[in-house]
């Protein structure tokens, strides 16, 4: 990468894009194109080959997914595999075809088996059965840094994937239906609180230990990887089957979701009781992950988790009208 590159950050507009978009600003990349949805439609094969053809951007940050959390992944199964692969085939392939010089595939921690060794290796993926709560998610991104690998070995492309850890921070979806852990704690506790409701009940057990991340430390790695790091970094120094080349991003340090929505309680301010509902899904018992790989590129997160929290809740309240 350099100053001057034209760099295509797809899903912009997403906790992790906006993000990748504020580290690239920072930086002093200036030559960036977004495209919302409703200009491109990146499941569309036609439409995202016209982009490529008529835009050629130099480097693809691609962000763009359908996401969301333990009730989401239960209900829309077929929606999340359908949009995930429909996307990633598209702008890879396009990508290819187009002569890209670097790509960036953002997947997810959910990629590794249910019950895999913690912290979990980059190595242990497809040794045993994935999570089935959020198995079509899982497979589809399986797929994405599988044809990154593929693409790479075949055609001698720079298409690297990373694996974030549970993400959190601005843009993110506060949808109570639709969202992620964290950012649906922030507003059922903020709700509670203006609602003078004197309790707030949780699914699950709360015994679930999650990691999260800032996604501001998150944009910091992905856009440190796409200008130090290749796909031959990532390649075995001897000889044998070439795989597993992705990128865990975490912080290396997990909590039980009760001990999260304690925190979160405290910082939003609600003072009622909390009430867990365990005929509610827990999802995997842990995914911590091992951050070796990427600490030997020098890169550690910087955020707190108490202070990532408080941000975004300050964040959250300057939206409400948005949201």
């Amino acid at each position: 990468m350099d100053k001057n590159s034209l760099i295509f950050v797809a899903g912009h507009r997403g906790l992790v894009g906006s993000a990748i978009l504020r580290e690239l600003e920072k930086r002093g990349y200036s030559n960036t194109v977004t495209r919302s949805h409703s200009e491109l439609d990146l499941e569309n094969q036609a439409a995202t080959e016209a982009f490529f053809a008529g835009v050629r951007p130099e480097i693809v940050f691609l962000a763009a997914a359908r996401v969301g959390g333990i009730g989401a992944n239960s209900v829309h199964r077929a929606e999340m595999i359908y949009s995930n692969l429909m996307i990633q085939c598209n702008v890879i392939h396009a990508a290819w075809r187009y002569g890209v010089k670097k790509l960036v595939f953002l997947g997810s921690s959910c990629i590794y088996p249910r019950l895999a060794p913690q912290p979990m290796k980059e190595e242990c993926l497809l040794t045993s059965e994935l999570e089935y709560t959020n198995e079509p998610y899982a497979l589809a991104k399986i797929a994405g840094l599988r044809m990154c690998e593929s693409y790479n070995l075949q055609y001698g492309t720079d298409f690297i994937s990373v694996m974030p850890t549970n993400l959190y921070g601005e843009n993110d979806s506060f949808d109570l239906e639709n969202g992620h852990v964290l950012p649906v704690l922030i507003r059922k506790f903020h709700e509670a609180k203006v609602q003078n409701r004197r309790s707030v009940e949780l699914w699950g057990s709360g015994k679930p230990r999650r990691e999260f991340l800032f996604s501001d430390d998150l944009a910091e790695a992905v856009v440190m990887l796409a200008e130090r790091v290749s796909f031959r970094d990532l390649m075995p120094e001897r000889g044998g089957n070439i795989r597993n080349t992705h990128i865990n991003i975490g912080t290396g340090k997990d909590i039980t979701i009760a001990e999260l929505a304690d925190l979160i309680k405290e910082i939003v301010g609600f003072e009622g009781e909390i009430a867990w509902n365990a005929a509610r899904p827990d999802g995997t018992p842990q995914k911590l992950l091992d951050i070796s790989k990427i600490r030997s590129f020098g890169w550690q997160p910087k955020t707190k988790l108490y202070d990532g929290i408080k941000q975004t809740y300050e964040w959250f309240l300057g939206h409400l009208d948005e949201l």
